[in-house]
């Protein structure tokens, strides 16, 4: 995918803040505020044109946050997944240095004061 634009597609504002304070280069984050709708899934396709971006998925390990996993899935296979860890099971609650590697894991880059 080069030189394309790194979209992260999270559930809440919360989980959007948690991580944009620990990434360290230009990622678009999206809200879904919990499961779409699918003309809003659409619309969050057109509007992003996520069909042409590196897209990742990084949801909440509960039973809304896997729906959501697998919708999106299903809309953009070309989405990489990243989780965290099931014990935190909100990505707002898993501690900055956890998710500072799940990210990193996926080569985005984060700031290395997150990384333990």
């Amino acid at each position: 995918m080069g030189d394309e634009e790194k979209v992260i597609i999270v559930e809440g504002r919360s989980d959007k803040e948690q991580i944009r304070k620990i990434i360290d280069e230009e990622v678009t984050i999206i809200c879904t505020n919990g499961t779409l709708g699918i003309e809003r899934l659409e619309q969050l396709l057109y509007d992003y044109d996520l069909d042409h971006k590196e897209v990742y998925i990084m949801v909440d390990e509960d039973s809304a946050g896997q729906k959501l996993r697998k919708q999106l899935a299903r809309e953009l296979p070309h989405a990489q997944h990243i989780y965290v860890d099931r014990t935190y099971r909100e990505v707002a609650a898993t501690p900055a240095p956890e998710l500072a590697t799940a990210l990193l894991s996926r080569s985005i880059m984060v700031h290395p004061f997150f990384l333990v």
